[in-house]
């Protein structure tokens, strides 16, 4: 099966550009959301250099922002690069448990395989274990209790034009991630 950006654009955009005004597009080197007045016109989801994956990691950051982060750049997050301390890597994973765990779930409703990302590929500072347990256990907790409704409206969509199942939480362990 191809995994095509432009078919994420397509999908990302039949939903939401009318409804939320926010559109999905191709950026440049690192990802960025811009809301309405920074661009002049409709919020913007810019994933980086084209990758199939990016585009869903964004998403996945804008289904959980609410109403008042997505008037800010970037959600209002700090983005510290590569070689973190172990501070600010504990940081980083407390705020990146929810979107991955989000990311893991559109990546199966395309069936496209997913990897866990602390991000910090320089220095080796973190239980990575502990970071992947807690995104498995969000999972789990989404799919029994639910998504946000952004997030399953989107996840519903990719289900539809992938023809994947149904998932479960038994399609989620540490032997399934890659």
């Amino acid at each position: 099966m191809t995994h095509d950006p432009e078919d994420l654009i397509t999908i990302f955009n039949r939903l939401f550009d009318a409804s939320e005004h926010t559109v999905l597009v191709r950026g440049e080197d690192e990802p960025l959301y811009l809301p309405a007045c920074h661009t002049g016109h409709r919020c913007e989801i810019q994933f980086a250099h084209g990758f199939f994956a990016s585009a869903l990691h964004e998403i996945a950051h804008w289904c959980i922002a609410g109403r008042e982060r997505r008037q800010l750049v970037d959600f209002g997050y700090w983005y510290q690069p590569d070689g973190r301390s172990q501070q600010q890597q504990h940081l980083f994973e407390q705020v990146e448990v929810k979107p991955q765990a989000l990311e893991w779930i559109f990546h199966r409703s395309c069936d496209h395989q997913f990897r866990i990302s602390a991000d910090n590929l320089n220095v080796e500072v973190t239980d990575s274990l502990v970071f992947k347990q807690n995104v498995i256990q969000q999972v789990h907790t989404y799919l029994l209790e639910g998504l946000p409704s952004r997030a399953a409206s989107f996840r519903d969509a990719l289900q539809s034009f992938y023809k994947t199942p149904d998932l479960s939480p038994e399609d989620f362990s540490l032997l399934k991630l890659g």
